[in-house]
Order: structure tokens, then C-alpha cells, then sequence
């Protein structure tokens, strides 16, 4: 870890842990927690501080696979929620998501680019160009494997990236259905796990993984969530798994989609722009240029100015003064 985000852990879990237990019980005034696991290491420390804060008997995982996702996914929810002993569901959303139409309206979009696109293909979309490079303007592609195993991309339209990103986005919003489903049920409150990266960066579905009543690691860079992960003893496959969207049928890195930057250095970079340092301070730190850090700087302002509307509440047409 960077010197620069180095925190104590017992510390760390401790303060959240109280913070928790007073949102959960005296705001919230609810009786425990639900969080989804995704086999991811947010997921699972937001999973492993809310069994400190509360004990694992007022803990109720939910796993939430899909076609696209990854086996080891499913895998690695099951080995986190056996290990913290808390009670566990696992439901496969596949057939609420094809009743939505998820999967036919992606694959219409991605046959608008490869029309020879079938159902033993798999797919994702990357963003092309590089803020490290001095890109001045990224696209899309979409990249598909065909049956034979050949990698085939192309660039996508504007209107074809939306309705792959307006489809799989059904995915993030079934998930957050059935995780307040279960929480109206036993009178819970729901868990966020987005760390600081993330939801500084807004990467996150509105009214899907951005929804819930209380995100413990927020304020977290991920450098940061993967040392509480040491700290709370996780098991070694949750702590060393590399971040992925787990979205697409095609592995598909956070990076390859999102980030300029891997998320350790990326990590680095957002401290350093949140602190005040400057860009050549901030390349030292990194073996980048101060060049290249002031595009990556640009990168995140623009990147916060873009997706701002997703953190705003409901705009009103006028105040409702007696509610605040």
C-alpha cells in the first residue's frame, strides 16, 4: 500500500462499526442489515464490518448470479458468507432479466455492429483511447468472441453504446429489487458498497448498486478496502481477487471500462488531486509524467461534472418546508 494510504485497520474497523450500529439502530431504527455479495472484496468487507457491527445472526446475504456472470463469483459469495456464519440466498435472476428483455435488447444493439452475433457468443464493451495519452476524444467498442474463439471489435454508435448500457443496467436494478424485497421482509436496512473510487467517480447504476440506506466503505480509496480485508481476516481468494464488473460474458476489467488507470494507482492519483498536490508531486509517486497525471486530473473532473445527476436526489418543483 502507498504511504500516502496507509490506515490502522483495527482502528478503521472499529469506528465504522460503531457508526454502523448507530445508523442501523437509532436512524434506520431497523433490526439488521441485507447485503449482496458479489464475491468481490467491497462486498465482502461491507459483509464482514456489518457481522462486527451487528453480529452475524442480524446479517442476511443475498447472491444474485446472471448468465453473464462468473462461476468463481458465486463461488467466492458462498466461501465469504459460510465463513462469517451468516444466513445466505442464493436466487438466479436469469429469468427475471430475460422476462425483461435484458439479454434481447443488448444483443439487438451489439447485431446493429455484428450481425452474425448468436447466443454461443460473448461479448463486452471497452472504452478506446487513453486520458494517459492525450486521447481528446474516447468512444466505445464493443468486443465479441465468435464460437471458433476468434476476438472480433468494432466501434460502437452512440445510440447502440446506450441500449447495451440501458440493458445490462436491468441487472444492477433486479439485484437492488430483491435486496429490498428481503429487507422489508425482516424489517433490515440495505447495504451500499461502493468504495470512495467509485462512487467518487460515479460508477455505479442509479437505483441499482447506487441505492441503499447506508455504504460503510465510501469514504474508502480501494487500496484501503483490500487492507481492511487483511484486517478482518477474509479469506485469501476474496483478498486477492482482481477487481472485475462481472456484467459481461467477456472478462471485462474496471479499467477497460471506466478508469484511466488501475485502481492501485488510480487510488494514488484521486488522493493526491483530493489533497491539493501537485501534478509533478503526484508523478513522482506514480512513474507517470506530470503530464500525463494533469490529463488523468481532467480525467476524474470531467468524470465527476458528467455523472454528478446520478448522486442528486429528486429535483422538486417547489420546497416541502415540513419535510426535511
Amino acid at each position: 500500500m502507498h504511504s500516502w494510504l496507509e490506515i490502522n485497520g483495527t482502528e478503521e474497523i472499529d469506528r465504522i462499526s460503531r457508526r454502523m450500529r448507530e445508523v442501523v439502530g437509532d436512524t434506520l431504527r431497523k433490526k439488521g442489515v441485507v447485503v449482496a455479495v458479489s464475491g468481490g472484496v467491497d462486498s465482502s468487507v461491507c459483509s464482514a464490518l456489518s457481522v462486527q457491527a451487528l453480529g452475524a445472526s442480524r446479517v442476511f446475504a443475498l447472491i444474485l448470479p446472471e448468465a453473464d456472470s462468473s462461476p468463481e463469483s458465486r463461488a467466492r459469495g458462498e466461501i465469504l458468507c459460510r465463513h462469517l456464519g451468516v444466513r445466505f440466498k442464493a436466487t438466479d435472476i436469469t429469468p427475471i432479466l430475460s422476462a425483461f428483455g435484458c439479454y434481447r435488447w443488448r444483443d439487438e444493439a451489439i447485431r446493429s455492429v455484428f450481425p452474425e452475433f448468436g447466443p454461443e457468443w460473448k461479448s463486452k464493451i471497452v472504452l478506446s483511447g487513453s486520458p494517459l495519452e492525450g486521447d481528446r476524444m474516447n468512444f466505445f467498442k464493443v468486443v465479441v468472441r465468435n464460437p471458433t474463439g476468434d476476438l472480433l471489435e468494432k466501434r460502437l454508435p452512440l445510440d447502440a453504446y446506450l441500449q447495451i448500457v440501458a440493458a445490462t443496467n436491468f441487472k444492477q436494478r433486479t439485484r437492488k429489487t430483491l435486496e429490498y424485497f428481503h429487507a422489508d421482509r425482516l424489517n433490515y436496512a440495505v447495504i451500499g458498497t461502493p468504495n470512495r473510487l467509485e462512487y467518487d467517480q460515479g460508477f455505479f447504476v442509479k437505483n441499482g448498486d447506487g441505492a441503499a440506506d447506508l455504504k460503510p466503505i465510501a469514504h474508502l480509496y480501494k487500496t484501503q478496502v483490500y487492507a481492511l480485508a487483511e484486517s478482518l481476516g477474509l479469506p485469501e481468494e476474496i483478498r486477492t481477487a482482481i477487481p472485475t464488473t462481472d456484467t459481461y460474458s467477456l472478462e471485462q476489467g474496471q479499467d477497460e471500462f471506466f478508469f484511466a488507470l488501475p485502481y492501485d494507482t488510480m487510488d494514488v492519483v484521486l488522493h493526491g488531486l483530493n489533497h491539493g498536490m501537485p501534478a509533478a508531486r503526484v508523478a513522482e509517486e506514480t512513474g507517470l509524467t506530470a503530464d500525463q497525471i494533469e490529463r488523468v486530473f481532467q480525467d476524474i473532473r470531467t468524470k465527476r461534472r458528467t455523472t454528478h445527476p446520478l448522486h442528486m436526489k429528486p429535483v422538486l418543483m417547489e420546497s416541502v418546508p415540513e419535510i426535511l
